[in-house]
């Protein structure tokens, strides 16, 4: 059995100024997505100040669409009952499903500024993204926040105690988040866009691979309080709002590959 080994959530603290390591989380993965994208954008012919502004719109994307997600699919009755509640982003509260949406906003604003295809951009941030889950994952797990299901099994090797939740075992969620939608998601894309593919292709490897994952593994993390399960007595809100992107990534996927014989 292990036992979540408590780290302080300030990373480093200069007189008044504290540094989170949440918000370093946050900053690893837009530096990753950067750094990624320059890589990328060699073969695309993007220039250096395009990638700068992607990133940028993105990370607003991130933040806004991230903030406004947890605020109407989470906690919608207290945002009518306390409309400021949304802009008291300190007392935390964010959502991958937001954050998404507003990543895909922020594509559309990128791509009319400098007219490039819209899919051309999700192709782009579906292969830079993975690293950035990745981080925000371990920043979930460094939080001790976010903890899985007890696990039904004592002799279970990963089982973890979360003395701040209660004195169970519990599955380390958050890691097989990291692992599952960063790591192997990020080699999965890396592998698939190494050839030539067909336009939306990877946007749809992306939708699927995520979605798979992050439907798996809310089979091993504990429901939130206020939330419970939601549908048909096991499905949790992020099930919910992510069967979705499997479905829409296969349609997608199955109309790219099906262009691409068309033009043939």
């Amino acid at each position: 059995m292990l036992i979540y080994p408590h780290i302080d959530p300030v990373a480093l603290a200069l007189g008044p100024l504290k540094i989170h390591w949440y918000g370093l989380m946050y900053l690893f993965g837009f530096a990753s997505a950067y750094g990624l994208a320059l890589w990328r954008a060699k073969r695309m012919g993007w220039s250096q100040d395009q990638v700068a502004d992607l990133i940028f719109y993105g990370a607003m994307g991130v933040i806004l669409g991230g903030r406004i997600g947890y605020v109407f699919f989470y906690g919608f009755d207290r945002f009518l009952n306390d409309p400021l509640w949304l802009f008291r982003i300190w007392e935390g509260g964010m959502s991958f499903h937001g954050g998404f949406l507003g990543v895909l906003v922020a594509g559309v604003v990128f791509a009319r500024q400098y007219k490039t295809p819209w899919l051309e951009i999700t192709d782009l941030l579906a292969v830079i993204t993975p690293p950035g889950l990745f981080f925000g994952r371990i920043g979930n797990f460094i939080g001790g926040e976010l903890w899985g299901r007890p696990v039904t099994d004592p002799d279970f090797a990963w089982g973890m105690v979360f003395p701040h939740v209660d004195a169970l075992a519990r599955h380390p969620s958050q890691l097989y988040e990291a692992v599952l939608e960063g790591l192997v998601l990020f080699i999965v894309m890396v592998w698939f866009t190494l050839k030539p593919r067909p336009r939306m292709a990877a946007s749809a490897l992306f939708l699927i691979g995520y979605g798979c994952a992050r439907f798996t593994v809310e089979f091993f993390r504990e429901p939130d309080a206020d939330q419970g399960f939601v549908l048909f007595d096991w499905m949790t809100k992020g099930q919910m709002l992510t069967a979705p992107m499997i479905v829409a990534g296969v349609l997608l996927m199955l109309v790219a590959y099906r262009k691409a014989a068309m033009v043939k």
